[in-house]
């Protein structure tokens, strides 16, 4: 389990494709201490094993389904990635509760900058809709983030300096695709109530 709170701004230093699947290398010393074969780590949001780790950088295989359904198949040697470990037991959760699953790509619409923020804008596919809600939480290419505006097809959000400048939304522009994971508890509440209907 993740928090949302990005650890370090990494950087993709190689891509293998194996056919049906890619193995990236990803350099990321803050992330790298103390890896080993088998561990979790959150890239752009989206949970990977580490499979090779020497120094500051470590490889993950990604398979087409993955690949398919997050920005993952987007990236390219040069590409900076947002980094996080899973959270350790007993510690703060800073975020909000983030499991490394994307339910969904969006887009980035607009970016509004201000003196002290910036609000950004994102498209919403239609299935995601229902979970998203103004001052809810959801992850965006791994950033556990506060819907500002949530909209029928898309949402926004308020970006303080220190996201701007320590993850890949300081960067994104019109067009770029971003990775979206909704709050898990609104789809465990959302099928709940489901069943509760059904045994009426």
């Amino acid at each position: 389990m993740f928090t949302g709170i990005v650890e370090e701004l990494g950087e993709v230093t190689a891509v293998e494709n194996l056919g049906d699947a890619s193995r990236f290398r990803l350099r990321g010393p803050v992330v790298t201490e103390g890896a080993k074969h088998g561990d979790s780590i959150a890239v752009n949001g989206v949970c990977l094993t580490v499979v090779e780790h020497e120094g500051d950088w470590f490889t993950a295989d990604v398979m087409a389904e993955t690949l398919n359904r997050s920005s993952l198949g987007a990236l390219a040697v040069g590409s900076r990635v947002n980094l996080e470990r899973p959270m350790a037991l007993g510690a703060r959760l800073g975020g909000h509760i983030v499991q490394g699953h994307v339910d969904g790509t969006g887009t980035v619409l607009e970016r509004k900058p201000s003196e002290n923020w910036e609000i950004v804008k994102i498209s919403l596919p239609a299935d995601l809709t229902r979970y998203v809600v103004e001052k809810g939480s959801i992850t965006v290419d791994g950033i556990s983030l506060t819907v500002v505006d949530a909209g029928p097809d898309h949402f926004t959000v308020s970006l303080i300096p220190t996201t701007l400048d320590l993850t890949t939304l300081g960067r994104k522009q019109p067009g770029d695709p971003v990775n979206l994971e909704v709050d898990v508890i609104a789809k465990y509440v959302e099928r709940l109530m489901g069943s509760q209907g059904a045994g009426r």
